[in-house]
């Protein structure tokens, strides 16, 4: 179950865009005011289940202020991880493609993330991460950079 005061920001709807090409990347989505607590896997995972619940529920994303991704902390020192990714429902941005070959999707029932960026806009740029396997979250990190985010403010039209 999710946090209800995660659901209480009432900001305007944003849509995020390729910083390549500019082709939609998502729908309208609402922002959280936190990314939501991932539980115990297996206490979150239905018995049977290849995929940990979703860590933003559809139509939603929120801002994850720690580093994440490839490469992984050494000796508690960030060397390289992106901060501020966006974290939405997998199925969010539906146009997104895997890399060829299945590059840096490496997991048991699906990508687990660790290898950086696996998922490609149409124009071909790396603009996502999938973190899709049977031990982990089920999300989808699009990168800052390589992503831009806009917001229709209420009443501008």
């Amino acid at each position: 179950m999710h946090d209800e005061k995660l659901y209480s920001y009432n900001g305007p709807m944003t849509v995020f865009y390729c910083s390549k090409c500019g082709a939609t990347l998502t729908p309208d989505l609402l922002a959280l005011s936190a990314v939501p607590t991932v539980p115990g896997l297996e206490d979150a995972r239905p018995r049977g289940a290849r995929q940990a619940p979703p860590t933003v529920p559809q139509g939603y994303y929120a801002i994850e202020a720690e580093p994440w991704g490839a490469p992984f902390a050494v000796q508690d020192r960030c060397l390289g991880r992106v901060h501020n990714t966006i974290v939405i429902h997998p199925d969010d941005a539906p146009a997104l493609r895997p890399l060829p070959n299945w590059e840096n999707s490496t997991g048991c029932c699906g990508p687990n993330g660790t290898e950086g960026p696996n998922r490609a806009c149409v124009c071909g740029a790396r603009v996502a991460t999938l973190a899709a396997d049977c031990f982990g979250p089920y999300e989808l990190h699009l990168d800052p950079v390589r992503t831009y985010a806009f917001s229709l403010e209420s009443g501008e039209g």
